[in-house]
């Protein structure tokens, strides 16, 4: 975990925006050579490989927005999200990457959280689906620890200088994913509705969840 006033002592390309497109990188390069390796020695098939991608493809964001959404609504079920959240998700029916310690952290009032992989690419793919293409670009991956300000702001995130802004950085043994803050005006809406204001980039901390529709 890192914060905003103790980043890594270096970074790369300190001012250049983060961009959005995105192609195959080393990291992806390797697990597309160990899955021909894989195949080549018959440990797995080509079918197999392509079933388990499609089933990772199918995983949505929807899912972390659903658990969100009970964590607005039922105090109880934040609290042991807070605590353990590979535990708490089983609850919606829902789990994670048994390889993986999952982690929720919560935005409140005064505290801003956001997610990196400054190594890779590593993700709460189980909730949230195949990360975007920014996510593991590397002017997202060096910069937001050093500088998560200007960073937020490119994102279109602009916070009070009162707000503290924590950064942490996931592993391959331990993904993290942030409980935005519940927007002012929900207090009559229904979970599923809540659900529905919960964007995967929030959920990264990029962003805060959006706001009800004003009727």
């Amino acid at each position: 975990m890192h914060d905003d006033h103790h980043g890594h002592g270096h970074h790369h390309d300190a001012h250049a925006p983060i961009e959005h497109a995105h192609e195959m990188g080393e990291h992806e390069k390797r697990i597309r050579a160990i899955q021909a390796l894989l195949i080549e020695k018959g440990i797995v098939t080509g079918d197999e490989l392509r079933r388990q991608e499609e089933i990772m493809d199918a995983i949505s964001p929807a899912l972390g927005a659903k658990v969100v959404a009970r964590a607005w609504v039922d105090a109880g079920f934040k609290e042991r999200l807070l605590t353990d959240a590979k535990t708490a998700i089983t609850e919606l029916g829902l789990n994670s990457d048994p390889m993986t310690t999952l982690v929720a952290v919560e935005n409140r009032e005064h505290l801003h959280n956001v997610v990196v992989c400054t190594l890779c690419s590593c993700y709460p793919r189980t909730l949230l689906g195949l990360p975007p293409a920014w996510y593991k670009s590397l002017e997202y991956r060096s910069r937001v620890v050093s500088e998560p300000r200007q960073v937020l702001q490119e994102f279109g995130l602009e916070l009070d200088p009162e707000v503290e802004v924590r950064v942490y950085d996931s592993t391959a043994d331990i993904r993290y994913v942030v409980i935005p803050e519940r927007p002012v005006g929900t207090e009559e809406m229904t979970e599923a509705e809540l659900a529905e204001l919960v964007t995967r980039d929030s959920m990264i901390g990029v962003a805060k969840a959006s706001a009800p529709v004003a009727l």
